[in-house]
Parts: C-alpha cells; structure tokens; sequence
C-alpha cells in the first residue's frame, strides 16, 4: 500500500484528499515506479474542477508529470530494468507514492538532469518542444507573443524561442513576474494589469505585430490576441487559465487578416512512440546544452497538494513546481 492524492468529487482544493492506494502489479506492457518527484500544472486544476472530465472517472488519481525509479517490470517489456531513473507525461495518475505506467510513455532521464527538474519539464518541456518546434516553427526573424510568460510552460519557452533566433514579447500580471521573465529570454515583457498589450505589442514591433501568438490564459485574452498578429499570423490556443474562449464566428479570422487558429494538445503531438522519444530528447538537448534552464522555484509535500493547487490557482507561484512523495 502506498500514498496517493485522489478526487472523490469535484471541487476545490479540498477537493484534494490524501489517504492509502495499492498501485497494484504491473501487467504485460507495464511498470511499477516509486515517484522521486511529481509536476504541478494547471491542466490538474481543471481534472480537480471538472473542467475537464476524469478519463475513467471518479475517484481520480490527478497529476501529469513524475520521475522516479522502476521497482518492478510487466511481461514483454524491453528497454527498462529496475532501478532506471524514468520520467513522464500523461494526462492523469502522477499524485502517487507510487503508480502502475504502460512502459512506452516513460523515458530514460540523462545523467545531468535531476528527477526534480526531469519531474517539473516533462509536460511543460514538451509542451513548449511542440509549440516552438511543430505547432509553429519558430527561426530568426520570427517574432513571438505569449501569454502568462512567469508560468511554468512561458520561462520554458522563452528561452527556447530565444534560443531559436525569435524575437519574444510576453505579457506577465506583475512587476516580479515580469522581472522573473526578462531573465528567461523574454525581449520585452508587458504588465497587462497596467498597460494594453495590443497596443504595446504595435509599439514594440513599430506596426508589423507578431508571427504567432501562444494563449495558454483564454477567456481574458481573446480575441484582443487576434490583434497582435500580422496578416497570416497563427494563433495558438493551448489552456485557459482565465476560462474558456467564448465560441465566435470563423469570419473573425479572415477579417482579422487571414489568421490561422488551433488549439492543440501535447497527447496528440506525442501519441506516436516515435514523437515521444523524438520531443524528450529535444528538451533533453536544449537542457543539457545550457540553453534552457529548469529552476524549481517552489516544492511542497504530497500531503500538501491543496495548498500547492490554492498557491497555483491564487497566482502565488511562478515557474516550476514540484510536489514530493
């Protein structure tokens, strides 16, 4: 028997209830793994809230990211023994001691990277893998706007963008934050508490605004984004921190000036074995290299999640968090 964070019923960070789970044994194609280190990402607030409905149902066991060690081996698996460090991202299941994982959803984590920083970049570190490098393929001359830069997924890609010859322009609620960002590759950094980011965004590019904007914020930033972008410019909506974009018209986009709209997910771009291996070992390299740096700015017991989702939801944290078993 083991420790684990489970939801009986959506709500807030109440909601949250410590108590004894058996992981169970893994079966052909799995792994047992003790967790070292799990992520804190919003996507497990909305899991909490409802928001997003439980893949299986209720009770859920929420959290997306985790390192750990392999205790144990299914039948048929290749490529892993006990004792490999290994980190992940899934949609749900990471709230846990420890936790039964099909074995093709984990990789190996390098010498170099601790499984704190392997725990809190995985979904983040990926994410921003995809959206720089697929979603939108980020080079010189290219310049960029995101939303929320101080979160976890916005100083992951700041420096990645950065890194690949963009010019990058994101907003942030504060002057801390804001702070906190410039150091992490943002060119320039708008306080949207204090100043019209639309008009900011014309000012900073004398006119031209920006090839892609990333919206991980929703409701409280659509559709002012469509703004910031110059004709063909994509809009890239992947969270909604602030609620959700409210349906509108298609037209909006052509009368925007022929924008391009998606709103993708990372369990899609990485469904494939292949794109899994290939988006880790991307994020491994840029880490790696010193061109991405993985700060855990905060960390808080397991026992304690609902104060980390209250920290998280309160805009109390910045960057990576990691909850520890």
């Amino acid at each position: 028997m083991s420790k684990a964070i489970r939801i009986h019923a959506h709500g807030g960070p109440e909601a949250l209830i410590y108590e004894d789970v058996d992981p169970g044994r893994p079966g052909p194609g799995q792994i047992l793994v003790r967790h070292t280190a799990i992520g804190l990402n919003f996507i497990d607030v909305y899991y909490r809230n409802g928001l997003y409905a439980a893949p299986d149902g209720l009770p859920l066991i929420p959290g997306g990211e985790a390192a750990g060690v392999v205790l144990e081996l299914g039948e048929g698996v290749e490529g892993l023994k006990v004792g490999d460090r290994i980190a992940y991202a899934v949609a749900v299941g990471a709230y846990a001691e420890q936790r039964v994982i099909a074995a093709d959803r984990v990789v190996k984590i390098p010498d170099g990277i601790s499984d704190e920083q392997a725990a809190a970049m995985m979904l983040k570190g990926m994410t921003a893998e995809y959206l720089v490098r697929r979603t939108f393929k980020v080079g010189p001359g290219n310049t960029v706007l995101y939303h929320a830069a101080a979160g976890g997924v916005g100083l992951i890609l700041g420096q990645w963008a950065k890194h690949l010859g963009a010019t990058v322009i994101g907003t942030a609620s504060s002057p801390d934050k804001a702070e906190l960002a410039r150091a992490h590759g943002y060119d320039h950094v708008i306080d949207y508490k204090t100043r019209d980011f639309v008009a900011e965004v014309a000012r900073l590019t004398g006119g031209r605004k920006c090839d892609v904007v990333y919206d991980a914020v929703g409701k409280d930033t659509f559709p002012a984004s469509l703004d910031c972008l110059r004709p063909l410019g994509t809009f890239v909506s992947f969270g909604q921190s602030s609620g959700p974009i409210p349906p509108f018209n298609i037209a909006l986009l052509a009368q925007k000036g022929s924008l391009f709209a998606t709103r993708p997910t990372l369990f899609v771009y990485n469904a494939r074995r292949e794109d899994l291996e290939a988006s880790a070992r991307a994020l491994f390299d840029v880490v790696l290299a010193g061109a991405v740096e993985i700060k855990i700015n905060q960390s808080y017991a397991l026992k304690d999640a609902g104060r980390a989702h209250a920290d998280l939801e309160g805009r109390k944290t910045t960057g990576a968090t990691v909850l520890i078993p």
